[in-house]
């Protein structure tokens, strides 16, 4: 059996698991868990413009991953919640930035990704909150 492998990032990472009891990935074998990232910057704020804070949360997953031993070239799944701008929809430019960041990070191969509107997120002030699932191989002991 695989013993799970919980990783933080230091500094905001290491807040969150004192604060909430949660860590932010966790690795079994080769794959990857990142739980939900935010747009958050090192103080948990959130930038006044959405394309920025969607650009963020990718860079948060990023960090994650590689706290982990990934990379976005390793993702093969994609969950993305947004507080949607409208009544009735995400909004186009949750979905244009995400997409355009996701096709970048991962060198233009497609992982399966679902984007659901959701009423609110965690933080005040969080629009978006993007979720993956990695598999990379486990660097090699030591």
């Amino acid at each position: 059996m695989t013993t799970p492998q919980f990783i933080v990032t230091p500094g905001v990472g290491t807040r969150l698991r004192e604060q909430n009891n949660h860590s932010q990935a966790v690795r079994l074998g080769d794959v990857v868990h990142v739980s939900g990232q935010g747009g958050w910057d090192e103080d948990l704020q959130f930038p006044a413009d959405l394309g920025e804070e969607v650009v963020r949360a990718f860079d948060n997953v990023e960090r994650v991953l590689a706290e982990a031993g990934a990379s976005w070239a390793d993702v093969v799944a994609v969950d993305s919640f947004h507080v949607p701008l409208a009544d009735d929809e995400i909004g186009e430019l949750h979905v244009r930035v995400a997409a355009e960041e996701l096709g970048r990070r991962t060198g233009g191969r497609a992982p399966v990704w679902t984007a659901v509107g959701v009423p609110s997120l965690a933080a005040v002030g969080m629009r978006i909150e993007i979720r993956v699932t990695a598999v990379a191989p486990q660097p090699a002991a030591g």
